[in-house]
């Protein structure tokens, strides 16, 4: 018996951008009802090719065939009526309008010249039925979680009409909580024959989810497999082209030297209360906790982001002012934030501009920039995180995620700060960008640099932390030292065979 021919087929697919080449040559095929991973590191050219085949962008070579015909999309309206449609990575919606307007947006129900509002709200909770979702469609998109809004844009593929849907990393974003609600949505689609193709750097959802693995390297194809048919170290030796057994490395063995950041009283209204600890010279002090524990929240009021908190924060030995980013860059504090698109980035400027965003002060004149002293401190900063020196001048918005997050890091190494608050550092980023961020993390604590730690990923923090400081609703309730155990971390965040504490107020 001759096996279905594939639903989607990919032939010779090349697309290049100004000063790039992000695909090149790429074909093979995705099965009707399957779901169908891409895989690769940053830049290998996934997203590229989701974008493709959902409209957003045109192939400069090669086709795509949908059910054995050549199709060519100029829009994702086109692709949408051939039954194609896409969740986006970064969302992208009319936040100060309501779900059943975002939903509608593109075809508004009316009643003669007038919006027709009952009819408006009922076909969007027609759209959020068909996927079994319960949202409130007169709720403002921005007072959504990000898993709800997820939910949202997998409602406007399927009530669109789409038999194919393009995940392109869904859950980067998502507690483990809301990933497992996305996992079961996923599984409800496919039930019905719905087509997935699915981009994430995550491992174990790649194997729980996907019953086909296309890896891509440069832009190339490398290999298609039956997802059985590989290993996680397999699939990391396709995707990079080396052996990476060993990726988290080693902790290395130092002792502490003097109190870099000192914390002590710290507390703000709902969010945290009484949070005392230090971080010392060499030490990478690991932060860990549930979603909603408070764990971002410190770090944010630690840099003086949080006008409500009060409390002490001391930069080698002298107090910062609070509510004052200002006050705390000149101490030598740098923040990495969790939302780099948001707010680690400025999108529009080039990686030159944003690595040196921190430092203008320090590298002009009488008000006057000195370009090539900028210059040299940025392709000096490059070279440490082995990144290209002309993507110094590529927007920052056009880079792939891990490149975009060494440049988040690279304004504090530009800065030379002696403190560091990182916010899930690695997330979204592929396996090799992985290694290198925790690579750097190791030189800057070897080097002196005191670093807190924030990481949804307990391998990680198990592997990088000198000691894990862990938070439960709002509160400190233990530290943990080198040689803990995953088991042991999570009780201790969960609370299980431990009195729960009251959430601060």
């Amino acid at each position: 018996m001759d096996p279905a021919p594939p639903l989607i087929s990919f032939r010779g697919v090349s697309k290049r951008f100004p000063g790039a080449r992000a695909l090149e040559d790429v074909s093979f095929d995705v099965a009707s009802g399957s779901c169908h991973a891409l895989c690769g590191e940053n830049g290998a050219g996934k997203s590229t090719l989701g974008k493709l085949l959902a409209g957003i962008d045109v192939p400069d070579a090669g086709e795509i065939l949908v059910a054995g015909r050549p199709v060519h999309f100029g829009e994702p309206r086109d692709a949408l009526a051939a039954g194609i449609g896409m969740v986006h990575q970064e969302l992208s919606f009319c936040e100060n309008l309501s779900v059943a307007e975002n939903l509608c947006l593109g075809d508004l129900p009316r009643r003669g010249l007038l919006l027709s509002r009952p009819a408006l709200e009922q076909r969007a909770r027609d759209m959020l039925a068909a996927i079994e979702a319960t949202i409130d469609v007169r709720r403002l998109v921005g007072d959504l979680t990000v898993a709800e809004q997820q939910v949202v844009q997998i409602a406007a593929a399927v009530g669109g009409g789409a038999r194919v849907i393009i995940f392109d990393e869904p859950t980067s974003s998502l507690s483990q909580h809301e990933a497992d609600h996305l996992y079961a949505l996923l599984g409800r689609l496919r039930s019905r024959g719905t087509t997935c193709v699915y981009v994430s750097h995550r491992m174990p959802e790649i194997f729980r989810l996907c019953d086909t693995i296309t890896v891509l390297r440069d832009g190339k194809h490398v290999a298609t497999r039956a997802a059985n048919a590989l290993d996680e170290a397999a699939l990391v030796h396709l995707m990079i082209g080396r052996e990476l057994s060993e990726y988290l490395g080693q902790k290395a063995d130092r002792e502490p030297g003097e109190a870099l950041l000192r914390v002590q009283e710290l507390s703000s209204p709902g969010r945290f209360a009484d949070i005392g600890f230090e971080v010392r010279a060499g030490e990478v002090v690991g932060l860990a906790g549930l979603v909603g524990a408070g764990r971002s929240d410190i770090a944010k009021a630690i840099f003086g982001l949080d006008a409500e908190a009060h409390g002490r924060v001391e930069v080698a030995g002298k107090a910062l002012a609070g509510g004052s980013p200002a006050a705390a860059m000149r101490a030598g504090l740098g923040f990495v934030p969790e939302d780099r698109k948001r707010q680690g980035l400025i999108a529009g400027l080039t990686a030159l501009e944003n690595l040196t965003l921190p430092t203008l002060a320090q590298l002009s004149r009488f008000g006057w920039i000195r370009f090539g002293a900028e210059r040299a401190r940025a392709e000096e900063v490059f070279a440490r995180l082995k990144l290209p020196p002309p993507g110094l001048d590529l927007a920052a918005g056009g880079l792939s995620g891990g490149n975009q997050q060494k440049i988040v890091l690279a304004k504090w190494l530009a800065a030379r700060c002696r403190v560091l608050l990182l916010d899930e550092p690695t997330r979204g980023v592929d396996v090799g960008a992985k290694s290198e961020i925790h690579g750097l993390i190791r030189d800057l604590a070897a080097g002196g640099s005191g670093i807190l730690l924030i990481s949804s990923e307990l391998p990680e923090l198990l592997a990088l932390s000198t000691r894990m400081l862990v938070l439960r609703e709002g509160r400190l309730v233990g530290e943990l030292g080198r040689g803990a155990d995953q088991e042991t971390l999570m009780r201790l965040m969960a609370g299980v065979d431990a009195p729960i504490v009251n959430r601060p107020r």
